[in-house]
């Protein structure tokens, strides 16, 4: 198994994320058999994982995790804090950027704040999921920075699962190098030589809107073959 699978350069845009979510999850059928667990990043990202998940006939869910951002660089992440509460603190890089004790407490509450106003939003319709010893893929949109994504990753080793996919329709070669370091596996479709920014990759890349996750989430609450088994 290749830690970082990487299928094409091309530069060519996907129609939209539905489509990329369609042909990313073929690249994923070797995992059906192990029963995986689909996280989708909030907003765009779980359009992305709803047609993996379809496929793989998954568990779908969503991350809730929020990264820590360094002091004065919100952007470069020092760790995670998972939904449940649970902090991982890279402490190389947050004492490289000086991320004393007391920023650090006070950056958790505000990234705990934003989480729990998103619990509020879609917990009562999605009930969260168990990631312990499940085989768990991440996805989203695309990555530039992979901030985000590496804070997700981070979150979900918090929750014990037995082994985490990252699965992307775009990425940069840096970015995804940087988060297979974490991840067990990285398949992504592309990462075009040239990359500015994850929306030049779609033809159509409108804002996904809470409604649409709320909607998503609904539909996937009991699929058929869940129904059967019962």
């Amino acid at each position: 198994m290749r830690k970082l699978l990487i299928l094409s350069q091309d530069q060519k845009a996907f129609p939209d994320r539905k489509k990329a979510g369609e042909i990313l999850a073929r690249q994923l059928n070797n995992f059906k058999k192990e029963n995986p667990v689909v996280l989708g990043i909030p907003r765009g990202g779980l359009v992305v994982a709803k047609e993996v998940a379809d496929y793989l006939g998954a568990e779908l869910d969503i991350v809730l995790s929020r990264k820590l951002g360094a002091p004065g660089n919100p952007e470069l992440a020092i760790g995670a804090i998972s939904e449940n509460g649970r902090l991982f603190l890279n402490e190389v890089v947050s004492s490289q950027v000086g991320a004393k004790n007391a920023y650090v407490q006070q950056e958790k509450k505000h990234q705990l704040d934003e989480i729990a106003s998103r619990v509020k939003r879609f917990r009562s319709l999605r009930p969260k999921v168990s990631l312990k010893q499940r085989t768990v893929i991440i996805t989203d949109d695309g990555v530039a920075t992979g901030a985000t994504m590496q804070a997700a990753i981070w979150a979900v080793h918090q929750e014990r699962a037995a082994k985490i996919i990252v699965a992307l329709p775009v990425g940069p070669q840096e970015t995804l190098d940087e988060l297979s370091k974490d991840a067990d596996q990285i398949i992504c479709l592309k990462a075009p030589v040239f990359f500015g920014a994850v929306g030049q990759f779609y033809d159509y890349f409108d804002q996904t809107e809470d409604e649409e996750v709320v909607n998503i989430l609904k539909q996937n609450l009991r699929r058929p073959s869940q129904e059967k088994k019962e």
